[in-house]
């Protein structure tokens, strides 16, 4: 389900106070997406970063992190890719959607 715009509103700015979870330098690889889907699963909202110099192989990289992980786009900037997945029971402790609620 798209995010409506005062979602990505909202989780735009608490992206901006986040550090980049994983870097995928090497493509993507098994345990580079264990890695997301674990960060995914725990903190619901992730910066990933991409060093790619090479447009669209960022774009389709982090295109396919997207479809394989089922999480959504919020906004991507340079190397940086913010992405979120709902958790299905989320940790108060962990989620960045709960820890920066207002």
């Amino acid at each position: 389900m798209p995010l409506s715009n005062s979602q990505l509103k909202k989780f735009r700015s608490i992206g901006h106070h986040l550090s980049p979870i994983v870097i995928i330098a090497n493509g993507l690889n098994d345990n580079v997406s264990a890695e997301i889907s674990r960060a995914l699963n725990d903190h619901e909202l992730i910066k990933i970063k991409v060093p790619s110099e090479d447009r669209e192989a960022k774009k389709a990289l982090i295109q396919q992190v997207c479809e394989e992980q089922k999480a959504e786009l919020v906004q991507q900037i340079g190397h940086m890719a913010l992405l979120y997945k709902e958790a299905a029971s989320a940790n108060p402790k962990l989620s960045n959607i709960q820890r920066f609620k207002e």
